[in-house]
């Protein structure tokens, strides 16, 4: 089994490698406004993750390796399966299908960039911001 988990991880809450970026965690739908209002001045991402899929842990892990835009864009991270309801709020106010893994880039109040699973990519993302 520890075979497997090298490749795909551990459900289990284990120590990873540092991140690239500095999430903050999105945990409550009022927190949709800051980001609203965030990218009027700046860029937003958003990775909804699911924590018990083994695609979204490695596209979560591949894209924060490649990132390097922590000056450029604020990065939310959402866990899914906790925050069902934030997720269904994000697909609803900036008009994406709901997916997971799944990035959204928010500019100016709206979504100007949605991919996710092999899609997700650091370097195509500098190219939207």
């Amino acid at each position: 089994m520890s075979f497997l988990n090298s490749i795909f991880g551990s459900s289990e809450n284990t120590e990873s490698p540092k991140s690239n970026v500095n999430w903050t965690e999105l945990t409550d739908i009022v927190q949709l406004m800051e980001i609203e209002a965030i990218s009027n001045e700046k860029p937003v991402a958003i990775f909804k993750h699911s924590t018990r899929c083994s695609i979204s842990r490695m596209a979560l892990k591949q894209f924060e390796r490649e990132y390097d835009l922590q000056n450029v864009v604020d990065a939310y991270f959402l866990d899914l399966i906790a925050h069902r309801d934030i997720s269904n709020e994000i697909a609803s106010r900036f008009g994406v299908y709901h997916e997971s893994p799944q990035l959204i880039l928010i500019k100016n109040g709206k979504a100007v960039y949605d991919v996710s699973h092999s899609d997700i990519d650091a370097e195509v993302l500098k190219s939207k911001v």
